[in-house]
């Protein structure tokens, strides 16, 4: 039998790598990888859609010699099966060309590491010219003349990784400038994400700063984990194949707590639901988010819940984690203690999204609706006991008291739960949980209740003292404590 050297056609291979599936963001993000992994501290992103239209990726990380960069710019670089530094972000020695060339037919990458520059490139013309894996490499005084040699010279050291010939971004926009444009709004929203822990550098190592044309990118938490309301749950470590995974689940506030700018933060209304479940990080950087992996299914009790998880990059193989570093699978080992922490986790996101009007321990307000458990069911009834409902019943004869009553009684059994549910299942900004309450109208209501005191005046102050732990004065604090103050100094 005899073995023959069969290497791929390169023209064709190199076009179909093409393929593989990259969107921008996903392609910019494995460059950013990169960077991370060379011990970068700054990295810098610019793009300008006007002369030679280019996107370059700038970090102040260790650089190559010029043999280190003709081995990163060979496909397959590393084995995948290699042990890896903890910190390193890559895996398969393919993302940085691969990425690349999915939205560019020209790669260039210079480096500078001791002083010295080395730069090297992949243009598919000549690959395509040559019919070979032609690689290119350039001269000092060639290398002179590319873009941002001046940034590295300035840094002392680090690496720049140029892609030009954009032919993948006018596809679909008619023009290079408004896919670059659309594009790289996609690219900050992304890289706010998937990299915010490096972003906030509240965990472990050093803070990792991220800009796009000099204006700096922010971490976009998805756990709100400096929000008061944000409920951290126990972490646990599920030891598999000897390696720790990490679970910490969150369960955030609800969303009548947020302003309006957390709210969006949070994923907005409509994004809350479908931004729920398990958030996988690989080192720290974000791979995979918003599913329950078929462990559960994305609900209104849920949609709070969301728990992250962190896999070293040993257990890549069982994750099944593939090129782009966009999709991973828990093995069967994780899935089963999963399984377990989504019902725990569920539980307590549910009672924070359940009505509102629920009691709970510790619960010391005064609330419109009471939820009660029973053995067919829940239920909600409005509570009789609320001040406004005893001031008015208290008003009133024994004749018009029924009345109330059943008046009362009416509008529970009329609750139109299926609808609400509906409504709220499909994201729909139809329900307003906060009552919208102008300082007035909540003046008329404590008024009304004060007269309910008739000539009893520690009734009164009573009264006064409990507002704002009252609905729909709790909704209130800085408003009702004007309103406690003014009702005070009245005689």
């Amino acid at each position: 039998m005899k073995e023959i050297d069969h290497p791929p056609f390169a023209p064709a291979l190199v076009e179909s790598m093409r393929a593989v599936g990259y969107s921008l963001e996903a392609a910019v993000a494995d460059i950013v990888d990169n960077s991370i992994s060379a011990d970068s501290h700054h990295i810098a992103l610019r793009f300008s859609p006007y002369g030679e239209p280019h996107i370059a990726v700038i970090d102040d990380g260790r650089g190559m010699d010029s043999r280190e960069l003709v081995d990163a710019m060979r496909h397959g670089s590393r084995n995948p099966g290699d042990v890896r530094s903890a910190n390193d972000l890559g895996r398969f020695g393919l993302g940085m060309k691969t990425a690349s060339l999915s939205q560019a037919r020209q790669l260039t990458v210079i480096t500078l590491q001791h002083g010295v520059l080395s730069a090297a490139e992949w243009n598919l013309a000549v690959i395509e010219r040559t019919g070979q894996w032609t690689l290119l490499s350039y001269e000092q005084a060639e290398i002179e003349a590319l873009p941002y040699v001046d940034d590295l010279r300035r840094q002392g050291k680090g690496t720049v990784v140029l892609w030009r010939n954009l032919d993948r971004l006018a596809e679909g926009e008619g023009s290079v400038e408004a896919g670059l444009r659309e594009g790289m709004t996609r690219v900050r929203e992304h890289l706010s994400l998937v990299f915010h822990r490096f972003l906030s550098g509240n965990d472990r190592s050093g803070r990792v700063e991220i800009s796009m044309n000099l204006d700096p990118v922010k971490a976009m938490d998805p756990f709100l984990t400096w929000h008061p309301a944000t409920q951290r749950l126990q972490e646990q470590a599920l030891r598999i194949s000897g390696a720790d995974v990490l679970v910490q689940p969150y369960v955030l506030p609800h969303y009548t707590k947020l302003s309006p700018d957390e709210l969006l933060m949070a994923g907005g209304e409509e994004g809350l639901r479908r931004q729920q479940g398990f958030y996988i990080y690989r080192n720290r950087r974000l791979i995979v988010w918003g599913t329950w992996f078929r462990l559960a299914r994305q609900e209104e009790l849920t949609k709070l819940a969301r728990v992250r998880v962190d896999i070293p990059n040993s257990l890549d193989t069982l994750w099944t984690l593939d090129i782009k570093k966009s999709s991973a699978s828990p093995p069967i080992e994780v899935r089963r203690s999963l399984s377990t922490i989504v019902g725990r986790i569920g539980e307590t996101s549910g009672r924070v999204y359940r009505f509102r009007g629920r009691r709970t321990a510790g619960d010391h307000l005064v609330h419109m609706w009471d939820r009660i458990e029973g053995r067919h069911g829940t239920s909600y009834t409005i509570n009789r006991e609320h001040p406004l409902c005893a001031s008015l019943s208290g008003l009133l004869e024994d004749v018009e008291r029924n009345g109330l009553e059943q008046l009362l009684l009416t509008i529970e059994k009329m609750l139109p739960v299926d609808a609400i549910y509906a409504d709220m299942a499909t994201d729909r900004s139809l329900i307003r949980q906060r009552p919208d309450y102008s300082l007035e109208e909540l003046a008329d209501l404590a008024g009304r209740l004060c007269d309910a005191c008739g000539d009893h005046p520690d009734m009164r102050r009573n009264l006064i003292r409990q507002l704002v732990a009252m609905e729909p004065f709790s909704f209130y604090p800085e408003r009702t404590q004007t309103l406690m103050q003014r009702l005070s100094n009245e005689r």
